[in-house]
């Protein structure tokens, strides 16, 4: 396990980034002693040691909106920490997703659609469009996907661009939902793009 240097720190306090596992935004910057890197490692939730309370305090703690652990890490001289984390709501306490007043953005958006068709495979609505299909199975969701993929190509010959433009929307909807069907992640896609793109 990493161990941070806190003796460079005449408080022992070592600064914190945190940014967002999926999106990579930088959510916060917040600061750790021993004790607070110790407790997040045992936990798996954010705990940041307090410079205005003079206290040990956990994100979301009376929000709810907790920073879930994915990866820590630091920087080459060994003072400076990076925290990757799912956040569980806005991260401000002003209601922003982050402590710069950033919201989402449309790509941002990508992560929180498939955030709510994973809730929608996780927990059925009886009335979801999405959970009947994931109920459907597999089958059913990839002939969506493609049928979705030849209206789209219907479109691409015609000259309304509304028309193509929801097309895709629908398109990007239902591979997102078979991508989940898959267990996959939008993310898991992008990195085999990246992959290519080293060769």
């Amino acid at each position: 396990m990493i161990k941070p240097d806190f003796e460079k720190y005449p408080d022992g306090l070592v600064p914190v980034i945190i940014q967002d596992v999926d999106t990579n935004k930088v959510l916060m910057l917040g600061y750790m002693n021993d004790e607070a890197f110790e407790r997040t490692n045992n936990q798996g939730k954010v705990i940041f040691f307090s410079r205005s309370k003079n206290r040990l305090w956990m994100k979301g703690e009376t929000s709810g909106n907790f920073l879930f652990v994915n990866s820590i890490s630091c920087d080459c001289d060994n003072d400076c920490l990076l925290i990757k984390a799912k956040p569980n709501g806005p991260v401000c306490h002003s209601g922003t997703d982050t402590c710069f007043g950033e919201n989402n953005t449309n790509t941002d958006f990508l992560y929180s659609l498939e955030k709510i068709i994973l809730q929608r495979k996780s927990n059925p609505a009886p009335e979801s469009y999405t959970s009947g299909l994931f109920q459907k199975g597999i089958n059913k969701i990839a002939q969506k996907v493609g049928e979705e993929a030849v209206e789209l190509i219907i479109e691409a010959k015609d000259d309304n661009i509304e028309l193509f433009k929801n097309e895709a929307a629908d398109l990007l909807f239902h591979y997102l939902i078979l991508l989940r069907a898959k267990d996959l992640e939008f993310n898991d896609i992008v990195q085999v793009l990246q992959e290519r793109n080293k060769n």
